[in-house]
């Protein structure tokens, strides 16, 4: 194959990759607007629930990649609504922990259930291999991201902690 095809073709990919994220996020935010919720509000009721407790906004915004003060604004709005719930910590009361209201909880388990049903609908027709495949795939590329994005960083580690980090949260909203 001549360079330039190839180019082309790490660009190709590029684009599948970008498109396919943005349409299914887009396919989740229509589940959860549909169950009352926003995208990002179903991911702190996530976290909120499945981290260990007590779960700080550094600790969220940890989990979903995203900056402390977008994590923190989204919690403030959460606040408002009634569906989280912030608790000054007895031992240092710099710390704010965050906890899910009945209202959250109430919130999370229609929302979960119907992205649950649009997920498996998304992948239906994937075989068990090919889904295999592609997470395979996605650590590889994964993989050379963290290597580019921390470099001198132990990549194999962050890896490997994401991918423990990951399991244990899917198994817990799995339940």
């Amino acid at each position: 194959m001549v360079n330039s095809e190839l180019e082309n073709l790490d660009w190709r990919l590029l684009r599948m990759v970008y498109q396919t994220y943005t349409r299914v996020k887009s396919c989740l935010d229509q589940v959860f607007a549909e169950q009352g919720l926003t995208s990002e509000q179903y991911q702190v009721l996530a976290a909120t629930k499945y981290l260990d407790a007590p779960v700080r906004i550094t600790d969220i915004a940890r989990w979903l990649e995203r900056s402390t003060n977008s994590v923190s604004m989204i919690v403030d709005r959460m606040v408002k609504t009634g569906l989280l719930k912030r608790v000054r910590d007895r031992g240092d009361r710099r710390v704010v922990n965050v906890f899910l209201t009945n209202k959250g909880e109430k919130a999370f388990k229609p929302a979960t259930i119907a992205a649950r049903k649009s997920v498996q609908q998304i992948f239906v027709s994937l075989s068990y291999e090919d889904k295999h495949t592609f997470v395979s795939l996605s650590k590889m590329i994964n993989y050379k991201l963290l290597k580019y994005l921390n470099p001198g960083a132990d990549t194999e580690v962050m890896l490997k902690n994401d991918i423990k980090r990951s399991d244990n949260l899917m198994k817990r909203w799995l339940k």
